[in-house]
């Protein structure tokens, strides 16, 4: 086996996200970043297998991490033994629902200006590769947890069929739309943060109507 030189693994994965992040996954060129990187493709080849593995080495670790804490965050409300509660507990969990909801947005929000190049490469760049289903997968992973707690607090609006899962997956997917807005348009943090509070409130103030519609008289079967 060829001994690999030290250093061309960090220099193609930077020119690789320079490139990526110019001219998205479709349009680099394995020869550019190469190039850049003072290497050949086949040496791109042998350490990524192709543009797709070198396009996950960058943005991969961050959407895993992203998906992780979601679905940490998602045990720590106590999905897995909610129907095991006492009715009185299930009421504080629900009260407690729209705060825990906006401090986890906010760690998410602090996640992906850690990683931020990454964030934007999911978001505007990962068209034809198997990243291009980061959002979706993001908004199933939440998809099925609300749908899941509504079902267990016995909410009457899916008892009835009002609320399914796919008009869930309509509510949440605006959310995330609107959260990674602020990566879309490179947004400095603390414009997003004053941003992403107050699209929490309203998303919790809106989604109080799919929760409780005898306060809604404007929504109906």
């Amino acid at each position: 086996m060829a001994k690999q030189i030290e250093g061309v693994y960090e220099a193609v994965l930077a020119c690789a996200k320079k490139e990526f992040l110019e001219k998205g996954y479709t349009d680099a060129s394995l020869r550019t970043i190469a190039q850049e990187a003072g290497t050949s493709t086949s040496s791109i080849y042998t350490r990524f297998k192709d543009k797709e593995g070198l396009f996950e080495s960058i943005v991969g670790p961050a959407a895993a991490q992203m998906k992780e804490m979601d679905r940490r965050a998602i045990e720590e409300m106590g999905v897995p033994s909610l129907e095991l509660m006492e009715h009185a507990a299930q009421e504080v969990q629900e009260a407690e629902m729209g705060q825990y909801t906006s401090r986890h947005q906010m760690e998410l929000l602090d996640f992906i200006y850690e990683h931020f190049e990454e964030f934007y490469l999911l978001i505007n760049g990962a068209g034809g590769s198997r990243f291009a289903s980061f959002l979706d997968e993001l908004v199933q992973i939440e998809v099925d947890y609300t749908y899941k707690y509504m079902e267990v607090i016995g909410c009457e609006t899916v008892k009835s069929g009002l609320v399914t899962e796919e008009f869930l997956h309509i509510i949440v997917t605006a959310y995330f739309n609107g959260m990674f807005e602020v990566v879309r348009h490179r947004m400095p943090k603390a414009d997003a943060v004053k941003y992403i509070r107050l699209l929490n409130r309203y998303h919790m103030q809106g989604f109080s109507t799919v929760f409780y519609p005898e306060e809604s008289p404007e929504i109906g079967p």
